[in-house]
């Protein structure tokens, strides 16, 4: 894998809070500047700080926009299902199973250590500055959630990638089948995420939590089973499991947010991103990418008798709104 120079910016805060200051200074989104912050990569006279600590004004502010390779990672080959690829990005098809990047207990075949074995055999670099262990990534999908995500093979494309998911202008369509009817045919749940107070592995909605905003459509149901289209307009975690959760419709295989094995036996989560639109780095064109149901969720739509025409066909993706 191509190794990417660290990059490092320093210059003086104007007034105000230490994470718009960096965001000022180094030219980056707010998001970007909480995460160096979080990081301990943006330092204030040289220790770190809190993206919420007031600045008078003058003090010197640092930030390395490029995190140090982490050597302890071992690139493995493992194959990857790639929708869409440029001289930027790609755009993995990612299976239920693999978890993203390594943590407690999956120090190993993680999606972090496939790209690095990619990235090796090809002699190509992934984006450094989304942090130790984080390389390329610009997002994430829970382990036993399966579709669209996207990877960043250069800095300027991860940069450009963490700024849009910041701005709000990258589309995200889910597909999950939950127990029980919708309120509506469409609608809009505006309820704050966070911790669950009796279970820390949970999150929930709870008063203080951080704003979360997700959008649904109603597209089959049958045999107390309904199939809805999801776009999440917030990123929080499990948002969209907690969500449909509060509203008594938990996703069929959930078994940690109540849902229950689905049809079939099904016994992960009925959740897909099955679309993304972004614009894209290479030269800023709209792309919009598009994953079918794997076989395990086809098998349980079958089971339930439900059917859609709004179902993605194949995978793959094309240049402005014109996508399957």
């Amino acid at each position: 894998m191509a190794a990417t120079p660290s990059r490092t910016v320093v210059g003086l805060a104007q007034p105000g809070r230490f994470d718009l200051a960096v965001s000022r200074m180094a030219e980056i989104s707010r998001a970007h500047a909480q995460r160096l912050i979080g990081d301990g990569r943006a330092l204030v006279d040289g220790r770190r700080g809190r993206a919420s600590d007031r600045l008078r004004g003058g003090e010197q502010i640092s930030a390395a926009l490029s995190a140090a390779p982490d050597l302890t990672i071992e690139p493995e080959s493992i194959p990857l299902d790639i929708a869409y690829e440029d001289a930027t990005m790609l755009i993995v098809d990612k299976p239920a199973g693999l978890v993203v990047h390594p943590s407690a207990g999956h120090a190993t075949g993680t999606l972090v250590h496939a790209l690095m074995g990619r990235a090796r055999d090809r002699g190509e670099p992934l984006g450094s500055i989304s942090g130790v262990g984080r390389p390329g990534i610009v997002h994430r999908l829970d382990k036993e959630t399966s579709g669209l995500l996207l990877v960043a093979k250069t800095d300027v494309a991860q940069a450009s990638l963490m700024d849009q998911f910041g701005a709000r202008t990258i589309e995200k369509e889910y597909l999950a089948l939950v127990h029980g009817e919708a309120p509506a045919p469409r609608g809009r749940i505006e309820a704050p995420v966070g911790r669950h107070p009796g279970d820390r592995q949970r999150m929930a909605v709870v008063a203080g939590g951080r704003e979360a905003i997700t959008e649904y459509e109603m597209l089959a149901a049958a045999g107390g089973y309904t199939l809805l289209s999801l776009r999440p307009r917030t990123g929080r975690t499990h948002q969209l499991r907690a969500h449909l959760a509060y509203l008594g419709l938990p996703i069929a295989g959930d078994l940690r947010y109540g849902g229950g094995a689905g049809p079939g036996g099904l016994t992960r989560q009925f959740l897909h991103a099955a679309r993304i639109t972004l614009n894209r780095p290479l030269d800023g064109a709209r792309l919009s990418a598009w994953s079918q149901l794997p076989p395990d969720l086809a098998a349980c739509l079958a089971a339930c008798g439900i059917t859609s025409d709004r179902l993605p066909i194949g995978s793959g993706a094309m240049l402005a709104e014109t996508a399957s």
